[in-house]
């Protein structure tokens, strides 16, 4: 898999039927190791490694209803209040980060309602915090850690 512009991080992987399978430390189980799902996990460790954010509080991939459709999302981290902190969008490191993924995070956050958005094909990140008064997101340098994130 191609390296990605993250810290290196310790995975699990094993093959079945000639297939690469990443084991998930969220969802517990080895998942096929796709482009996406490479950065997907390396979203993940990077969010516990290195931000300091709860494993338990870190969901992947769970169905979310937008306008009547049922769609996937990457990754959302929780408070311990069940409101969403941070909604996460991966695309495969080929695919660039233009405005069809703001616009496809932001139609997500308009159920969810998170404080934080990150945008990430594994080469660039975006980081935004959300302004829900004036209906618009504001870029930020970093995501926050789990303590500043409060």
């Amino acid at each position: 898999m191609q390296v990605l512009n993250f810290s290196t991080f310790e995975f699990r992987f094993k093959s079945s039927e000639n297939k690469t399978l990443i084991f998930d430390v969220i969802r517990k189980k080895y998942i096929l190791l796709t482009p996406e799902e490479w950065v997907r996990q390396h979203v993940v460790h990077f969010l516990i490694n290195e931000k300091g954010y709860s494993q338990s509080l870190i969901n992947v991939e769970k169905k979310l209803a937008v306008n009547g459709r049922l769609k996937r999302y990457d990754v959302v981290v929780f408070n311990s209040d069940g409101s969403v902190e941070l909604l996460v969008e991966c695309k495969a490191p080929v695919v660039p980060v233009t405005q069809d993924t703001f616009d496809q995070i932001a139609r997500y956050n308009m159920v969810l309602n998170a404080r934080f958005l990150m945008v990430t094909n594994g080469i660039d990140h975006y980081y935004c915090s959300m302004d829900f008064t004036h209906k618009r997101y504001n870029f930020l340098r970093e995501i926050p850690s789990f303590s500043k994130s409060r």
